[in-house]
């Protein structure tokens, strides 16, 4: 069984300060990965280092230890190749320009990475890759002194120069160096401060949140790409809300999600409103919560978290203030659904998210024709036919969408979407209403109406669409009879 080594006595008592299961996790640490032991004693013998590093360490003091593994070295990239040869059961050098390898074996995947000891022009983001010989320096140039500890592969020797265990306890992130030094060499370590502290549930020091606030304009330094991928990771945290309201409070949600901000709309006293930022979060809150893990969408749900928090970003362009103080915000799913799709697309989010969180923004509303009990049969299907597959995720919005104190009316809106539901459950029984297609297809119509393929037999099929979804399913005899009807008035109006 491995021990634990330490560099300094000072090291040895702040682990003896961890409980016994987090002293058992990192001293099981290398056990747990038999192939990277192996890996481990190749390296030995070739007189290099091998150290554990980063998230693995972290991750497996916080008993959250995973199938990717970060490893260091003081070997370069050539020599790492070599000494996987043999080992590994495949290999990638998509890194290598930048110091890392990667490789699998019997399922396990692990980057390593030469000691840096880069520089940054701190213009663009991108370091000039120079190669360390020190574990320390290496250390230091991490982004958090949480992902700044290592365990060697080979002896398991500790190695924590910048607290990084004593800040695992606070539950606080910190930068190894200072909080402007790292943020000047990577502004992407704000965003990534603010994702930890969403994923992990941890708080930031004073004077990391000093220099995200002091510093939020060089997040534009950074490519929409990694912009995405943080915001992405931090939706998906366990405590979103965290992350969305240091981004907030920071400033750098007014350089990566502007709309963000801009929905803290000024109340006054004659003009009264719910603060539309606070909803928007309280929202997001409650779609979580109705996240269902077994469902087809599953939990985390990035469309379900996006489209709450952003639901009502069309309202600061719709607010008008009304005879009598009160304020509409007339048309806001439709402007926010076109804000939506603009800022998306501007991160570079893939085209099915884009469509899929702008659909349930501009759909957000549509449930509130219900509760004034105009909808027939006709309008449930339109409702069902216009959500498509997005029908589960929208019923979870609009629940979530209902941030009233006033419990009777929010048992009213629950109560009134429950019959909503009830009735296309009971509608599908009848019909498959989530996939309305017209009685008779595009051939029918051709050789019905003698039409060679073109616009008219489009116009004439999505007549038949709008006749099923107001009509309910029609016989082949019915549908026929009404599209040589329809087709007799377009010739006579022609």
């Amino acid at each position: 069984m491995y021990e634990v080594n330490f560099v300094t006595a000072a090291q040895a008592r702040k682990f003896a300060a961890l409980s016994a299961e987090q002293q058992s996790r990192l001293i099981k640490m290398v056990e747990l990965y038999p192939s990277t032991r192996e890996l481990g004693r190749r390296f030995s013998q070739a007189a290099r280092e091998l150290h554990f590093v980063g998230g693995s360490v972290r991750d497996a003091l916080m008993g959250r230890a995973g199938n990717d593994i970060d490893l260091c070295t003081d070997a370069h990239p050539e020599q790492i190749l070599a000494l996987l040869q043999d080992w590994a059961d495949t290999t990638w050098t998509t890194g290598i320009e930048f110091g890392t390898v990667g490789a699998a074996r019997r399922g396990a995947r692990v980057e390593i990475t030469t000691f840096r000891a880069d520089s940054y022009d701190r213009i663009s983001r991108n370091p000039h890759v120079r190669y360390g010989n020190s574990l320390v320096d290496d250390l230091l140039r991490r982004d958090f002194t949480i992902n700044a500890m290592a365990v060697s592969v080979s002896d398991g020797t500790f190695t924590d120069p910048f607290g990084g265990l004593e800040d695992l306890a606070a539950q606080q992130i910190r930068t190894p160096g200072t909080a402007t030094d790292s943020f000047s060499d990577d502004p992407l370590r704000m965003l990534r401060a603010a994702r930890f502290a969403a994923q992990l549930e941890f708080s930031l020091t004073e004077d990391v949140i000093a220099a995200m606030s002091s510093m939020a304009e060089q997040i534009t330094r950074i490519t929409a790409e990694r912009i995405r991928d943080e915001l992405s990771k931090l939706l998906c945290g366990g405590d979103p809300v965290a992350g969305i309201r240091l981004l907030v409070h920071t400033g750098l949600a007014e350089q990566i999600l502007p709309e963000l901000p801009g929905m803290r709309l000024a109340i006054d006293e004659h003009h009264q409103h719910k603060d539309v930022y606070e909803h928007s979060i309280t929202v997001l809150s409650q779609a979580i919560e109705l996240e269902d893990p077994a469902s087809a969408e599953g939990s985390p749900d990035l469309v379900l978290r996006l489209a709450a928090l952003l639901h009502d970003i069309g309202k600061p362009a719709t607010r008008r203030n009304e005879p009598g103080g009160s304020v509409s915000f007339h048309h806001h799913e439709v402007v926010g659904a076109k804000l939506v799709r603009k800022r998306l697309r501007e991160l570079r989010y893939s085209k099915d998210v884009v469509e899929a969180v702008s659909g349930l923004v501009f759909l957000h509303l549509r449930f509130h024709g219900y509760s004034r009990g105009e909808w027939t049969d006709s309008a449930v299907r339109r409702y069902v036919a216009d959500a498509g597959l997005l029908l589960p995720r929208l019923h979870r919005l609009v629940r979530s969408d209902c941030t009233t104190r006033n419990r009777r009316r929010a048992a009213i809106l629950a109560a009134t979407y429950d019959s909503l539901e009830e009735r296309i459950a009971a509608l599908q029984a009848q019909e498959d209403l989530a996939k309305i297609r017209p009685d008779l297809d595009g051939n029918d119509i051709m050789r019905l109406l003698g039409l060679p393929p073109g616009p008219q037999v489009g116009k004439a099929w999505r007549y038949l669409k709008e006749l099923r979804l107001s009509n309910g399913p029609l016989t082949r005899e019915e549908a026929q009879a009404q599209l040589r009807s329809w087709a007799a008035q377009q010739d006579a109006e022609s």
